[in-house]
């Protein structure tokens, strides 16, 4: 289908950005994914494109753009060429309207220019081993001491968290009340060179290898009181107003997956013979791709009126919960078809295919789960 949601401003990024991923990423791809991590200088070069200041105003280093479409074409060149920029999605996508929208004039000086030019890289520290989607039970602990916030505690599944620079911790500076169990938690901006903040292991997951997904343990780690986001206990409803954001993000690049799969599969099968003919002559491997692309062409309305909603700040949370329901477990079954019209070697890492396999299962999992995206529906539906 013929697609109005981008501008010559769009596509003119997806020229540069299409350039960039070749010369820069693509050659050194497969060092970064045995790795298990994107080393950090790549985040200056990403700086020097102007990747992390497109939101960011002209008068901190950005662009001042207001649109999120860029994003979501950042995400499509990716999956195109089967690779990622590693952590720093959270910086740039997660991270960002946080500082925007919360942060003092003071500490928009201090904090934004390097978030641009990608020296001063962040992350956000939100889930611990013990609370999962539970948020509100969160047991990482901010004391007041003076003119400093004394924090003990631990994060695990921190996207970005071996080469952060700076994490937003959630952590709770006052306890719960008894009819609001959300009351109390503030969040924090923690430099990770401080005494007593330590990364532990670099986690190994199924997919999404180049990401740096660390657990971070917090010993007596003294935070200035001048680096409090936003109000004190207040953290929680920070957190619930960007999460619409974030579940788009994981919508559309499910969506960018999915896509990236047909086409891996199209070249695939038609470039593999069986019995003396291409896969893709069959009438299996045909109605297996129409099938896909017709889900793929749904998946890109919803996606397409997700961002033109979000550029319009008319994105509600049930919004993004259905828009996230429907793209990941769509994006998921036409990963899957794909991944079985490439028979055996589907299943050899070699083959971007696979990769994507792997990288795409989490997203029905982190910003909340399918049953979680569910019940936001449900409550929006009056059930």
């Amino acid at each position: 289908m013929r697609r109005a949601v981008y501008n010559a401003d769009h596509e003119a990024f997806r020229e540069t950005l299409r350039a960039f991923i070749e010369a820069e990423v693509v050659p050194h791809y497969d060092q970064w994914y045995e790795a298990g991590i994107v080393p950090k200088e790549f985040y200056r070069k990403l700086g020097e494109l102007g990747i992390f200041g497109i939101e960011v105003p002209e008068e901190f280093g950005g662009a001042g753009e207001t649109s999120f479409k860029f994003a979501a074409v950042l995400h499509e060149e990716c999956a195109r060429a089967a690779v990622s920029f590693g952590g720093s999605a959270v910086h740039a996508d997660l991270c960002l309207p946080y500082l925007l929208r919360y942060c003092t004039e003071e500490q928009k000086q201090r904090w934004l220019p390097g978030f641009v030019d990608g020296t001063n890289m962040f992350g956000i520290a939100m889930t611990e081993p013990g609370t999962g989607s539970d948020l509100a039970g969160m047991k990482t602990t901010a004391t007041r001491d003076g003119d400093h916030y004394v924090l003990n505690g631990a994060k695990t599944f921190i996207t970005g968290g071996v080469n952060a620079d700076r994490v937003i911790v959630c952590a709770r500076t006052s306890p719960p009340r008894e009819d609001d169990r959300r009351f109390g938690i503030s969040l924090l901006v923690v430099d990770t060179t401080s005494p007593g903040y330590e990364v532990g292991r670099k986690l190994d997951k199924l997919g999404l290898k180049t990401s740096d997904t660390a657990e971070l343990f917090f010993t007596d780690v003294r935070v200035p009181v001048e680096d409090l986001l936003g109000e004190e206990n207040r953290g929680f409803s920070y957190l619930g107003q960007n999460l619409p954001r974030e579940r788009l993000t994981i919508a559309f690049g499910s969506y960018a997956q999915a896509k990236a799969a047909i086409d891996f599969a199209k070249d695939y099968t038609q470039q593999r013979d069986v019995f003396g003919k291409p896969v893709a002559s069959f009438q299996n491997t045909k109605f297996e791709l129409a099938a896909c692309k017709a889900k793929l062409d749904a998946m890109e309305s919803a996606v397409d009126r997700g961002l033109d909603l979000h550029d319009a700040d008319e994105l509600t949370a049930a919004d993004a919960a259905s828009l996230k329901l429907f793209c990941t477990e769509a994006a998921s079954d036409i990963i899957d078809r794909c991944l079985q019209l490439h028979g055996g070697y589907g299943y050899m890492t070699e083959y971007p295919i696979t990769r994507l396999y792997a990288d795409n299962r989490v997203n029905r999992i982190y910003g909340g789960t399918s049953e979680v995206m569910k019940t936001i529906i449900a409550k929006d539906m009056g059930l």
